[in-house]
């Protein structure tokens, strides 16, 4: 289990804790957004690499839903958790309790992140060319982020920490600067991975969105176990 809150003596900056975050997985990140990248330029220049991902697509949409769960509740919940539990430093971060709740977390999230996507396509355009990218890139990073996703994601992680103790969570939100404290470090780190990742995965068809989504995900809720370990 998680170990419980504890009043700090130096808090630690939030700009410094997602630059921490962000730093500590700087080279598997980039490594990350290069192979993110190739995938994409495979999907238009390489024809086998294409026939493959149009069939998952059409898998995908046949599944709907029931994909985004299953989908992203593995990459972004099970497979993290189980690198945690085979890592002996790691181990102790999670119970079952507590990654059973991840788990259960991001099959909500799946769906979250779909119908996102999908309201994305349905203002914006299905266009690949780089004004909708832009578009949607800025709507993503500057608006969904900071103002929903971010946050909620934080709730998730931080009451997972506090070994799904709510009231521990309330009296963490009472404390106040709950935002500055829990949201921002991510969010700072988040910058680092997705801004050029989300701009990867929109130059994809939106049915084909969620799936490179889910890779990138799985590798960054492991900042996010970083970034949440109590450092004030």
């Amino acid at each position: 289990m998680a170990p419980e809150l504890s009043a700090p003596v130096a808090p630690e900056a939030p700009w410094r804790a997602g630059v921490r975050g962000a730093r500590a997985n700087l080279w598997p990140g980039i490594a990350l957004q290069i192979g993110a990248l190739a995938l994409v330029i495979a999907y238009y220049r390489h024809t086998p690499t294409r026939e493959a991902l149009e069939h998952l697509a059409v898998w995908r949409t046949h599944l709907g839903l029931v994909y985004s769960i299953v989908s992203t509740a593995l990459f972004a919940g099970a497979i993290p958790v189980l690198y945690l539990w085979a890592n002996p430093a790691t181990r102790s971060t999670y119970n079952v309790k507590q990654a059973v709740w991840l788990v259960g977390f991001w099959a909500y999230k799946g769906v979250e992140i779909d119908l996102w996507y999908r309201l994305l396509a349905h203002v914006i355009g299905e266009g690949t060319d780089a004004r909708t990218i832009i578009i949607k890139t800025f709507l993503d990073q500057c608006v969904y982020c900071p103002i929903f996703a971010v946050p909620l994601t934080m709730f998730g992680y931080e009451f997972a920490a506090l070994g799904l103790d709510f009231r521990a969570f309330v009296a963490d939100v009472r404390a106040g600067s709950w935002y500055r404290r829990r949201v921002l470090p991510p969010l700072i780190a988040n910058l680092g991975i997705w801004l050029p990742a989300v701009c990867i995965i929109y130059a994809l068809p939106t049915p084909l969105q969620l799936p490179l989504q889910n890779l990138v995900m799985c590798f960054f809720t492991l900042i996010l176990v970083h970034v949440t370990r109590r450092h004030g």
